[in-house]
């Protein structure tokens, strides 16, 4: 059976394979808490992003305190593995998955849930009740400041919110999230800083006004990789989100430039020549998305095309160098997360040697 191991080359990998460069990897961590611990906030990645519970610890051994999950099921096996200190940042609704929840709850006392509306909250509430479970859960409301995919609308509706949570014996209410997804790629940096001020405005107004009703609000998380050092610049903000980071992608660069490195690449191999200036490599939509266009070889004079599910083409200029069957090649994904998710692991290198290698511990938990 098939089974690279630590001290192998990079060069003897079968492809697809997905590689990350531990030098760059390791730079793209300092040069974030290097930016962010002196804000005094608190650092709980996204790790929607790496899927991983050793960069989770990862993480944390360079100054990060607990981790994000986007779904329970996510939570599940990242908690198996060995890092449980997590905010769970989706909305929990259905019986089955509010049974999950709770199951995890029963082992891992340490997860957090965002909640956003009466019936949702009502419903965990009565199914820890039922669990015997005397512990409240750690519970924020998640609001929404101008994503529109998620959270309670701000003013009234978030304060009903916010009476209805604290008035419910099995949640106990601590913060508020909200998160502006819909800036993270905005190419226009002070248009991008403009607009998160602005939904930073709503977040820790909501937050102050709940604190006013009477509510204990201790943490206020928000931010992304795009707008992360904007939010920390907020008063009132205490802890930011961060994922991408790490890895970043071909559509976070265009956005936010080049102060994180393209740290993560899709090994490939040339398998066919089409044409002069042609040929198909082993990397399709089973191995790099297109929700966020079109990856990218990461030697920019050959241009990437989808050829279906398992192979791409690369084309290239007069006078560029040709590529011939046997050759290999890397790709720079447009969109980190899903890419990650078409993974069973990762094969980290420095020098051209691989020193570890990482699961993709939850690899298509989307539950």
């Amino acid at each position: 059976m098939y089974a690279p191991k630590v001290g192998d080359r990079v060069d003897d990998l079968d492809t697809p394979s997905m590689i990350a460069d531990l030098d760059l990897v390791e730079a793209n961590i300092k040069k974030l808490m290097d930016k962010l611990l002196p804000t005094g906030l608190s650092i709980r990645p996204h790790l929607k992003t790496t899927k991983s519970a050793i960069l989770a610890n990862r993480l944390a051994q360079a100054g990060a305190k607990g981790g994000c999950v986007a779904k329970v099921s996510e939570a599940e096996v990242i908690a198996a593995a060995g890092f449980d200190d997590l905010l769970i940042t989706c909305e929990i609704v259905g019986p089955a998955k509010v049974k999950r929840l709770v199951e995890l709850y029963r082992k891992h006392r340490k997860i957090r849930i965002v909640v956003d509306s009466e019936l949702g909250a009502s419903a965990i509430n009565q199914a820890l009740a039922d669990s015997g479970i005397d512990e409240p859960i750690t519970t924020l409301i998640d609001l929404d400041v101008g994503l529109h995919r998620t959270g309670v609308k701000p003013g009234e509706p978030a304060l009903a919110l916010a009476r209805h949570v604290a008035g419910l014996k099995h949640l106990k209410l601590i913060g508020v999230q909200g998160y502006e997804g819909h800036l993270q790629h905005l190419h226009d940096r002070e248009d991008r800083k403009a607009q998160c001020l602005e939904s930073m405005r709503i977040l820790t107004s909501t937050a102050d006004a709940f604190r006013a009703a009477g509510y204990p609000i201790d943490v206020v998380t928000t931010g992304g990789t795009g707008t992360a050092e904007f939010c920390a610049s907020v008063p009132g903000v205490t802890e930011l989100q961060p994922g991408s980071f790490i890895f970043m992608d071909t559509d976070y660069r265009n956005a936010v430039g080049t102060f994180y490195s393209n740290s993560l690449t899709l090994l490939a191999t040339v398998v066919s020549q089409q044409g002069p200036r042609a040929v198909t490599i082993d990397t399709g939509l089973k191995s790099l998305t297109t929700d966020s266009g079109l990856a990218e070889c990461k030697d920019s004079r050959y241009t990437y095309g989808v050829l279906g599910d398992e192979q791409g083409s690369l084309t290239w200029e007069e006078g560029t160098p040709g590529l011939s069957v046997g050759d290999r090649v890397e790709m720079i994904p447009s969109h980190i997360d899903p890419t990650v998710n078409l993974h069973d692991y990762y094969y980290a290198y420095r020098n051209g040697v691989i020193e570890e290698i990482w699961p993709v511990d939850s690899r298509g938990k989307v539950q």
